[in-house]
């Protein structure tokens, strides 16, 4: 059995999907081979070298669960892009690149964060591709820590306005782009976060049957999707 998260947007302020997150990662978590966390697993990083006591406790708790057996691994989110290799040695987890590739039954299943997904919101993949450069992210990464909060408050601050503005269907994946990307991979079976909008969608790629599945925020309740011997059950439980 595997398990597969998203979108958490871990935060101090939200104690209660950090208390939901910890006994997640103790009674349901342990019986899983591997954990996979599909990016935005918290609000907000500005660096590994600015952890707060709070994201240390979350380090420890997903240490505890890799070391009792279960996998553990972590991809990037537009939350969360500047988490990086000091994180994950003290989590015990493993940084995935978005996209990734794994088998699940013999089969490969594309997992992906999502937002590259939305091709239609213009503004987005320009801001996209320039933060996601390695230059810029060396130099985010060596910025001042009062430097990285202000401008951490400012994105995020328009990244919510902008979004209460643009239509539905302009911060939702493009529909066109998900069979080009699954063709591209030799995938059936693509798994995704970031839109917040839990549901299995049928399609066709290539003129075979295939689906996309998009993983539930955790905000007023929580979402976990199994897979296992009996397909895949996603499922929303109280926080």
């Amino acid at each position: 059995m595997i398990l597969l998260i998203s979108d958490l947007h871990l935060e101090e302020q939200r104690p209660d999907i950090s208390r939901a997150f910890v006994h997640f990662l103790a009674e349901r978590a342990p019986q899983a081979e591997a954990l996979y966390i599909l990016g935005d697993f918290f609000e907000v990083w500005i660096g590994d070298d600015a952890m707060s006591p709070f994201q240390h406790d979350i380090a420890r708790a997903l240490r505890q669960l890799s070391d009792s057996g279960t996998r553990v691994y972590l991809m990037h989110g537009n939350r969360d892009f500047l988490i990086g290799q000091a994180f994950c040695r003290e989590a015990g987890c493993t940084l995935l690149k978005d996209p990734s590739l794994i088998q699940v039954g013999g089969e490969p299943v594309l997992l992906m964060h999502g937002d590259s997904l939305c091709t239609l919101d213009v503004g987005y993949m320009k801001l996209r591709r320039v933060l996601r450069n390695p230059l810029t992210l060396f130099i985010l990464r060596h910025l001042p820590l009062a430097t990285r909060h202000k401008l951490a408050r400012k994105l995020r601050n328009e990244s919510r306005a902008q979004t209460r503005m643009k239509a539905s269907e302009i911060v939702d994946v493009t529909p066109e782009e998900v069979p080009k990307v699954m063709a591209a991979f030799g995938v059936r079976t693509l798994i995704h976060g970031h839109t917040h909008r839990p549901a299995t969608h049928t399609l066709d790629v290539d003129g075979q049957p295939a689906q996309r599945i998009v993983l539930g925020d955790w905000d007023k309740q929580a979402w976990a999707l199994q897979i296992d011997d009996n397909g895949y059950r996603q499922a929303p439980f109280a926080l």
